[in-house]
Formats: C-alpha cells, structure tokens, sequence
C-alpha cells in the first residue's frame, strides 16, 4: 500500500473515531421539578425524585414499620402509543428479576391497562403475571402527554433501601409492548432507592458494560463493513487500471476485504450476540442484513478458491458474479450500518461521523470515475464506432 493511501486510511478512521467528542450534544431539556405536580384524584405523597433519566419522575409514601410503599412513577414527554414501566428489584440489580408495574393506553378503546409482570430472563415479552410483592390499587392514567402507573406496594418491614428501575417503549400494532430503545439513557435507567432519605444512586457497573458493547459493536462494524469494504472495492476498481500498480492492487484488495470481514465476524458478530444475550434484542431487518452479509461475504472468500485464469472462457461470468456481490454487500453494509444506528442511537455525533467518512469515500469515487471514464469506457466506444463503420463499409460495397 502506498503512503498516501495509508495516510487517507489513518484519517478517516482517525476521523470517527474522535467526532463524537467534539460534537457530543449538549441540549438537555429543561425538567420541571416533581414537587410541582398536583394529583388530579387529590393523593398526596411525602417524597418525590426526579429520575436522571427518560423524563421520569417517582412520588411516594413509606412506612418503614409496616412496610406500605404507596407510589406514583410519573413518564412526561411520552407519546400515547407508547408503554412505561416501573419495578423494584428484590434480588439483585437491573432487569433479570425485576417486579415491575406496567401501564398503556389501549389502542382500540382508549382506557389505560396497568397490570404486574415479574421478569424471568431477557427475551420477556413482558407478559402479564403475578409478582413476588403483594400489589394492591393498581391503575393508570394518561393527561397531556403524561403517563402515570399509580400502586401500593408491600415490601418487607423495615426495608430501607431498593433496586428500582424504568423504562419506556413503543406499542406495536395489537398493542404488543415492543422493545425498548438502546440509547444510553434508557439503558441508565436503574439507580438503588433510599427509601427514607429519597436518595437515589445509579447502578453504573451493568451499564456502563453494555454501554461499552454497544459502541464497540457499532465501531467495529462502522469501520469494517462501512469502510474498509468500500476502501477495498476501490482498491480494485481505480489501481488495477494502472500497469504499475499490478498486482499491488489486488493485495491491497484482499487485505482491506479479510480485515473488513473477520474483524466484523469477530467484533461486530460477537458483541450482536452478547448484547441479544444480555438484552433481549430480538430479530429485526438488522439483525436479518446483518446475518445476509456475513454469508455473502463468506460467499465472496470461497469463490476465490474457484476463480479460473484470466484467459478461461468462464472468466467473465466469475467476474460479473464477484463484482455484483461485492457492490450488493457495499450497498447494505452502508444501509444497515444506518439501520444499526437508529436502533442503537448513540448520539448525532456518530452518524454525522461516519456519513462524513462515507461521504469522502464516494467523493473519492465519484473523481476516479471521471478521471478514468475514457480509459474505462473508451475501448468500448472505440469498438462499437469501428463495427459501426464496418457495417457502413459493407453496404457501400453491396
């Protein structure tokens, strides 16, 4: 490879690798306090917090002695098709084991539904069911863009301090709870209560982990199926044109096409796998794109081992195929990385990011493509000019 190539490479993966922090956002909407909020049905409650996150806001009433918790969690800003869940946890911290309250608006009759579901593993489809806590005064109300679960709830006497968490998602046609989003704040929303204090700690261990995965797994695949496979699709497409350049092209070609895929089998597919574990994220048009790649591109490696010579007559036809599949995993790997970051949503800063990168790269295209039109595409004008003016020849002599 030469220096300059190599220098291009350093900088567009310099590039996006540090966007992000310098155009991290930094627009926080401005949050009403909880201790302005008037029930309409007139409950009152001694304490009150407001969440860190998700616009989220808890109203309660404790008594130690007999261990009553009368609460209100209170999810502003949210939309009428969506669900909102609250749950303390008994045995650990985050969601495996969660005792959580869920309430939505039916889509049909308009009614609000809250009801109870205990959370046995990752893949729930929070399924309604009966919770390790007594739950008495369930309901649920929806005003202004405002969703309320309301509940007492008997926790053992003398508890002092409790694993809760919330969340938020979308309601999908036949009111189906559908999942939760994968930003970073709905995946901070989990903090320990102090149930006489109201002193809220967030549980940073878990999330940050699964924050960590998520954006290697969006770098990893950023990097190797959004550029380095471009990177090597131009490798062979603009160098191999040069006499000089042969066969340097062509070991740029595959070095660029090898690291792209096993670094994305290695990285990209292992940490897909270890946030579907521990998250629950269940098969989407990403996931499905993103398993299509992975077998067009082990397509791509085993037609190497059947590639003929230059000069067999099936040549061209292993050319048309290898470079059709080739521009089809360009195209979605550009597309699902897309996808990836709309389901992820790690900030503005990243897709800004990387289209910057990809912008560049098809730039870089789109100014070969000029420079090399007529040594591309000028033999075959030449030729059809020549047949034209043979075909001319020959009725002239009629």
């Amino acid at each position: 490879m030469s220096l300059s190539s190599r220098t291009v490479v350093v900088v567009l993966c310099f590039l996006f690798v540090i966007a992000p922090y310098f155009t991290r956002a930094t627009t926080d909407g401005v949050r009403a306090r909880c201790d302005s909020k008037q029930f309409r049905n007139d409950k009152h409650f001694r304490s009150c917090i407001d969440l860190p996150v998700l616009d989220s806001y808890l109203h309660f009433s404790y008594v130690r002695e007999t261990g009553v918790l009368d609460v209100a969690y209170r999810h502003t800003n949210v939309e009428s098709s969506s669900w909102i869940a609250w749950g303390i946890n008994p045995t650990s911290k985050g969601m495996l084991g969660a005792q959580t309250l869920l309430a939505y608006r039916n889509s049909t009759s308009g009614f609000m539904r809250a009801y109870t579901s205990s959370i046995k593993d990752y893949s729930t489809m929070l399924q309604e069911g009966p919770l390790s806590l007594h739950v008495t005064q369930l309901s649920a109300e929806f005003l202004n863009g405002e969703m309320t679960i309301f509940a007492t709830i008997v926790l053992p006497s003398n508890t002092t301090v409790v694993n809760h968490l919330w969340q938020d998602g979308p309601l999908k046609e036949g009111d189906r709870l559908g999942m939760h989003a994968m930003n970073r704040d709905h995946l901070k929303s989990m903090a320990t209560l102090n149930l006489l204090s109201g002193q809220v700690t967030t549980t940073k261990a878990a999330n940050d982990n699964m924050l960590l995965v998520k954006n290697i797994h969006g770098l990893v695949n950023a990097v190797c199926w959004g550029i380095f496979m471009p990177i090597g699709v131009m490798a062979a497409r603009y160098m191999r044109t040069y006499k000089g350049l042969d066969p340097t092209w062509f070991y740029i070609h595959i070095f660029f096409q090898t690291t792209g895929y096993f670094g994305g089998l290695l990285g990209g597919l292992g940490t897909a796998i270890y946030m579907a574990k521990h998250t629950g994220m269940r098969s989407t048009p990403h996931t499905v794109i993103g398993i299509f790649l992975f077998a067009l591109g082990f397509l791509q490696i085993l037609a190497l081992k059947a590639r003929p010579d230059k000069n067999h007559k099936y040549r061209k036809y292993w050319n048309w195929y290898h470079h059709t599949v080739g521009y089809v995993v360009i195209v979605l790997s550009v597309y699902n990385i897309y996808k990836g970051l709309a389901i992820l949503q790690p900030g503005s800063s990243w897709k800004i990011a990387y289209s910057t990168i990809i912008g560049v790269i098809g730039l870089f295209a789109i100014v070969m493509e000029i420079l090399q039109f007529n040594k591309r595409w000028g033999g075959l004008c030449c030729k059809k000019s020549k047949d034209l003016e043979a075909d001319q020849t020959a009725c002239i002599d009629v």
